[in-house]
């Protein structure tokens, strides 16, 4: 009996034992669950997570439509705007014109062309007379200061370098002296000139009998500048490309500017260099010497003539004999030497 007993157990203990391994499986399979709940959360985190980064995706991205959309208005509103005051300042220009050509009178020649318009007028006052050359400049390179024969120490006539150069319009320049030098002459332009950028002849020192000196001339962009300078960084500064000097400065900023006592009150040919609100040019030049004529004007006359016509700069250049005025090949005034002087500088402008 005790056998069959002991072979009963032997006999069924394979199966107490997968009793037991099954009466704990339920229990085993939610141990085994809970790391699998732990990583459902994360999970479902994470594509909560992708959802809301989506949304925001779709926000930024119509935002930047919409920015995009405001930016394209936006462009159009300024080139609309642009357009306008393009617009107002033709308009503004061609009231601007028709103002000075009211205060000038009509034109007796006219030249125009890609590079510039040339529009000359009489001038006729009680006790002088001369011709004014309004200048604007669509080609910076159209103003030109001319050496003599293109060569330091020489000197010509403003009528050859007309025809040197081809000028459509020609006037003297800035003052100049001459010296003897193992038996030649040589022809040298005062203080400081501006050809092409640079100055032709080193830098000069406003001091003594040129401590009035200015250089005057214009930028490469076309726009006139001047003034004394007394160190050569800042004439550079001002980036002069074209200039020549003379002295006194009449008018800056439209309001006349007080004159050395030594050039008051005198009356004399002269030539003026100037500049328009609009950023014309205006060339002048006055006869003198000629009672029969013209006893030429005083620069505090002048003063007054330059602000009554709008002249906003203007610049006193070498007078007396030197100045010359030729449109066109065809000399309008008349010099007071009865013929043209050669000098140092001449001022061309080009067809």
């Amino acid at each position: 009996m005790r056998l069959i007993n002991i072979f009963f157990i032997f006999l069924i203990a394979p199966l107490i034992g997968v009793a037991v391994a099954f009466a704990d499986f339920d229990q085993r399979v939610q141990v085994l669950a809970l790391p699998l709940v732990e990583i459902d959360q994360p999970v479902k985190i994470a594509e909560n997570n992708l959802i809301d980064l989506q949304k925001n995706i779709d926000y930024i991205y119509q935002t930047i439509v919409e920015q995009e959309k405001i930016f394209q208005e936006q462009q159009q509103i300024l080139h609309q705007l642009a357009q306008k005051t393009e617009e107002q300042a033709r308009l503004s220009d061609h009231v601007y014109e028709e103002r000075i050509l009211a205060m000038l009178g009509p034109p007796i020649r006219t030249h125009r062309s890609k590079r510039v318009e040339v529009k000359v007028f009489k001038l006729d006052e009680l006790g002088y007379r001369g011709f004014i050359a309004k200048v604007k400049l669509f080609d910076p390179t159209a103003f030109k200061v001319v050496l003599a024969q293109d060569k330091l120490g020489e000197s010509e006539t403003p009528g050859q370098a007309v025809a040197r150069t081809g000028a459509i319009l020609g006037i003297n320049g800035g003052g100049f002296y001459n010296f003897i030098q193992d038996g030649r002459e040589y022809t040298l332009p005062i203080a400081n000139t501006v050809i092409d950028g640079k100055l032709i002849n080193g830098f000069h020192y406003p001091t003594g009998p040129n401590e009035d000196v200015f250089l005057a001339g214009i930028r490469r962009d076309g726009t006139l500048f001047g003034g004394v300078f007394y160190n050569e960084p800042d004439l550079m500064a001002a980036k002069p490309w074209q200039g020549v000097s003379f002295v006194p400065i009449l008018i800056q900023g439209g309001k006349p500017v007080t004159l050395p006592e030594k050039w008051q009150r005198t009356k004399e040919p002269r030539t003026i260099i100037g500049e328009y609100a609009n950023g014309d040019f205006i060339l002048i030049v006055v006869d003198g010497r000629q009672a029969d004529w013209s006893s030429g004007v005083t620069l505090e006359r002048l003063q007054i003539k330059l602000i009554e016509l709008g002249v906003k700069e203007g610049y006193n250049l070498d007078g007396g004999g030197s100045s010359v005025f030729i449109f066109n090949g065809e000399v309008l005034n008349r010099p007071s030497d009865g013929k043209q002087r050669a000098m140092a500088t001449n001022i061309m402008i080009m067809p």
